[in-house]
């Protein structure tokens, strides 16, 4: 028995160790070994940058590697390739919205969260910050399921962050009525080819495919099928600057963009609202030396897509802001470069100057990329329209009326019009925005809107030697000087104040937008488009528009071009007073004021002089006289229909006699313009209440008298001229019953242009003449008794849709219109 024990027992040990064995291995196979970051990204590109992510190429997917948990960063989505209408709006190299956001790690998922900046505590109290941010509402963009986790570092898909609509296209698409659209996943994919990685920045791209039903016009001119609209958005995470930048305090007179917040651990007696200048951060390597260079100039860089000579032409003008920083106290502090080859303008290390193109003239846009905490500017985006510099070749072209003796005088202004733009536009990245006073100023900031400057020369000829400025302005070497001068150790505010004190003190005059459009805008000298004082430039710039009108002809054509092409140069002709028309409108009801601030001795409100609202409302009725508004039969005659494969467009004037040229058209579309301005509620509705609190100023009744003297009480014996004048008390009837029944209208308003047209009637019924005079004023006289016996039944026609104006030349954080 023992020996068989001994025999049987290591058998039985081996066999069970043996099986023991085997399951041990069994399991040790079933239970696959863990996977790593890199094991998950095997066969993936891998790019380094400031996130590191990894790019599939097999299923076109991208995966984000998140190693900085609760720190902040910037995201701002843009379209890198956009649509090309500027009625849209939806453009290559659009920036769209900037948010700070951080990642955090909720479970097995990542939070992308957006605190809210706009309410805060600062201050040293934990308690006192935490209060605020518990009582106002965060956001979280975005949750991302961790796919793997390694030694603080999380790897999510990313792919479905990038392709949704981030830029809001399909909402766009709506508002603008173009029609209903939305991500066609099958037709959109990753852009691999802007999906970089930078030091600072971390790019991502993607071309969406937009289906649906399209429903206007604009996007059927500009898409090559329009029921599928495919565009390019990008994502950009980006670094935020450190701590050692210096918030400068905003002033209102100082004409800086600025951010703002409510800071709740500010003192009951001072205001909770902060504000600071938007600004690029710049010091100076020595700050007590009268001038010195920078620690690091700020650098602009001009997109390679921009041909010469308009490449020339925007380098220069960029460059005139260099002239400000030297009154700063900088040497060569501001630098405007061509984008290095290979650079890519969306690298957030790089100002860019991006030339852009659309099928329509539009806005050009001057937008920063701006560290809402602080102001400073991370990277300033200037998006230029490439069309601009052909409207502003066409009105030289219409100007000088001598196509044929060359194109250097034209080219000239264009590119004079482009040089003004570049340093406009700049200007707004940098941190300005639009000074539209400076025109009395002798051209104070390039920060205006500039009109040309025509003028006749010793023989009566047209003379574009001064029509643009080639310098940076007075105002703006002092708007530079407030927002990047480095004091050192000097007291800053101290000296804020005394370059505020010192700008005021050399008459330098700044209003900016909501202050300087036409139709409620009510300040004397801050306008659009404008040039001097507005009456007397209006009187002024009439006399030049007729001899311009007086000498046109073909010869404003180049060899070969259709006689039907004469209309797209002669509308801007015609309507070349437009906007010292708006300009002189604001003057009528007007009142003089400034950004005063307690203590700084500027006017606060001061009454306009009656006269010089009686000269405005003189100079605008003269722009809807006969002689205003006649064409010669030699223009006239010149002007046949379009030729085949020639279209009108939103450039050319309205026609209401088919194929034929429509002057009566173009007439009446010239004359609603100042009538619109002159009889709006606003306006009439300041002429009441400012006559009623001083009797010095001329009223609305004076307004109407005087208008209703100049045109029904005035005929003209010329048939022709009487036919135009018509034309004319027809838009002014009709404005006037506008005007009465307009719920914006104060009472006195309705009352006194109700009176005003029962009298204009009455005075009808005395007149007699021609038959077409009876019919004319019977016409009146029918409009004017059945608005007054019932009003709500009068139904008004519809203003002429003139040809477009703005931009002649064009403004997120700012834009332009420049």
């Amino acid at each position: 028995m023992k020996l068989l024990i001994k025999i049987i027992l290591p058998i039985f040990l081996f066999v069970i160790f043996t099986e023991v064995t085997a399951q041990r291995n069994k399991k040790s196979n079933d239970t696959p070994v863990k996977a790593t970051i890199a094991s998950e990204t095997a066969g993936m590109i891998k790019k380094e940058g400031f996130f590191n992510f990894y790019w599939d190429e097999n299923q076109a997917n991208v995966y984000l590697e998140i190693d900085k948990l609760d720190s902040e960063f910037l995201y701002v989505n843009s379209l890198a390739a956009g649509i090309g209408s500027n009625d849209i709006g939806l453009d290559r190299g659009q920036l769209g919205n900037e948010r700070i956001v951080r990642f955090e790690k909720r479970g097995n998922t990542i939070l992308m969260i957006q605190p809210n900046y706009d309410y805060r505590a600062v201050s040293d109290n934990e308690d006192e910050v935490k209060s605020v941010k518990e009582a106002f509402a965060s956001s979280v963009i975005w949750g991302f399921p961790i796919k793997k986790s390694e030694n603080g570092r999380h790897l999510v898909n990313f792919t479905d962050f990038l392709m949704r609509d981030s830029h809001f296209v399909s909402q766009r698409l709506s508002r603008s009525k173009q029609g209903s659209y939305k991500i066609d996943k099958s037709r959109s994919a990753l852009y691999k080819e802007n999906t970089l990685a930078f030091p600072k920045n971390s790019e991502f791209e993607a071309i969406l495919t937009f289906t649906g039903n399209p429903a206007g016009g604009w996007i059927r001119s500009v898409t090559p099928s329009p029921e599928a609209i495919t565009v390019r958005t990008h994502h950009s995470l980006i670094e935020l600057p450190d701590s050692n930048y210096s918030p400068r305090r905003f002033d209102p007179r100082s004409g800086y963009i600025h951010i703002k917040y409510q800071d709740y651990a500010t003192p009951i007696e001072s205001s909770l609202i902060k504000r600071y200048v938007v600004r690029h951060r710049l010091e100076r390597k020595d700050p007590s030396a009268a001038t010195s260079e920078a620690v690091e100039p700020i650098i602009y860089y001009l997109d390679r897509g921009a041909p010469e000579p308009v490449r020339s032409a925007l380098l220069d003008g960029a460059r005139w802001w260099n002239q400000a920083f030297e009154a700063a106290g900088y040497e060569n502090a501001f630098q405007v470069q061509l984008l290095p080859e290979g650079a890519h303008p969306l690298d957030v290390r790089y100002n860019v100057i991006q030339w852009v193109h659309r099928s329509t003239r539009g806005w050009s846009y001057g937008s920063s990329v701006v560290d809402p905490r602080t102001g400073e500017i991370i990277k300033g985006h200037v998006s230029l329209g490439s069309l601009r510099v052909r409207q502003d070749f066409l009105i030289a072209q219409g100007l000088l009326n001598q196509y044929d003796e060359g194109t250097d005088p034209m080219k000239e202004l264009a590119l004079a019009r482009l040089r003004q733009l570049s340093a406009h536009e700049v200007g707004h990245t940098i941190g300005i925005v639009h000074n539209y006073a400076s025109s009395i100023n002798d051209r104070a900031s390039v920060m205006d809107y500039p009109h040309p400057y025509v003028k006749l020369d010793s023989e009566g000829n047209i003379d574009l030697s001064e029509a643009y400025d080639t310098k940076i302005g007075e105002w703006d070497k002092m708007a530079i000087r407030y927002g990047y001068s480095d004091f050192g150790n000097q007291n800053e505010e101290g000296k804020l104040n005394d370059i505020i004190t010192e700008t005021l003190e050399k008459g330098l005059l700044f209003i900016t937008d909501r202050d300087s459009r036409p139709q409620n805008g009510a300040h004397p000298t801050a306008h659009l488009w404008d040039n001097g004082l507005a009456a007397e430039e209006l009187n002024r710039m009439m006399a030049i528009r007729r001899k311009v009108l007086d000498n046109f002809s073909e010869a404003s054509l180049p060899e070969g071009e259709p006689y039907s092409s004469l209309e797209e140069v002669l509308v801007p002709m015609y309507l070349f007073h437009r906007f010292q028309v708006e300009a002189a409108s604001k003057v009528v009801g007007g009142i003089n004021y400034s950004y005063a601030v307690k203590g700084d001795g500027q006017i606060v409100t001061e009454l306009i002089p009656a006269s010089d609202q009686m000269k405005a409302v003189d100079a605008l009725i003269g722009t809807v006289t006969p002689d205003a508004l006649r064409l010669s039969e030699d223009v006239l005659s010149k002007i046949p229909p379009k030729a085949h494969g020639y279209n009108r467009s939103r450039e050319t004037f309205v026609s209401a006699t088919g194929p034929v040229w429509d002057y009566y058209g173009a007439i009446e579309s010239a004359s609603q313009m100042p009538l619109s301005f002159l009889l709006s509620a606003e306006r009439a509705n300041r002429l009441v209440t400012l006559n009623d609190r001083n009797m010095d100023q001329p009223g609305l009744k004076a307004v109407l008298d005087k208008l209703i003297d100049k045109t029904f009480k005035s005929p003209s014996s010329e048939s022709s001229d009487r036919a135009i004048q018509r034309i004319v008390e027809d838009r002014i009837v009709d404005y006037m019953i506008r005007l009465a029944s307009n719920s914006k209208s104060q009472t006195e308003v309705k009352s006194t242009t109700t009176q005003t047209l029962d009298d204009l009637s009455n005075y009808m019924n005395s007149r007699s003449g021609s038959f077409e005079e009876k019919a004319h004023y019977g016409l009146q006289k029918s409009k004017i008794n059945s608005w007054i016996q019932n009003p709500k039944e009068v139904i008004y026609e519809e203003d002429i849709k003139i040809p477009d104006g703005s931009p002649i030349g064009s403004t997120k954080h700012f834009s332009c219109d420049f």
